[in-house]
């Protein structure tokens, strides 16, 4: 049994591009979902696509990469562990990695990365940082 379905889902993410794979299949929950939307969203990762079986369901995440054939993700880091959360407020949410990297929020309003938290002005517990 898994215990923390995020830090699987971005070690499954990270241990797939270090291979070189084309895509992987990570275990559903509906904030792995949320995570991964934000992952594509930013350009991180190509596309997903949730997958039913049964009673069942997975996600299956294509992997980018660059002209050159290397991953378009530098590094990926759960920050919040279930033995330690970690929580910031809006300020401190404001930049990361100067604007080229995402922190990745569980806020009132969802799971959103820094800067739309920053923007409705909510802070939250911090799931990962991805640059």
């Amino acid at each position: 049994m898994i215990n923390d379905l995020i830090a699987d889902s971005l070690t499954r993410i990270r241990n797939a591009a270090m291979r070189r794979l084309d895509s992987t299949t990570l275990v559903h929950s509906k904030v792995v979902e949320a995570v991964v939307a934000i992952l594509a969203d930013k350009g991180y990762i190509e596309s997903f696509n949730v997958v039913e079986d049964g009673v069942k369901k997975t996600i299956n995440v294509v992997l980018k990469y660059d002209e050159k054939g290397r991953t378009v993700i530098n590094e990926v880091k759960r920050v919040s562990k279930p033995g330690r959360r970690v929580y910031k407020g809006k300020d401190e949410l404001k930049r990361f990695k100067n604007g080229y990297g995402t922190i990745i929020v569980s806020s009132s309003k969802g799971v959103l990365p820094n800067d739309k938290a920053f923007e409705l002005g909510v802070g939250g517990e911090v799931l990962c940082t991805i640059w």
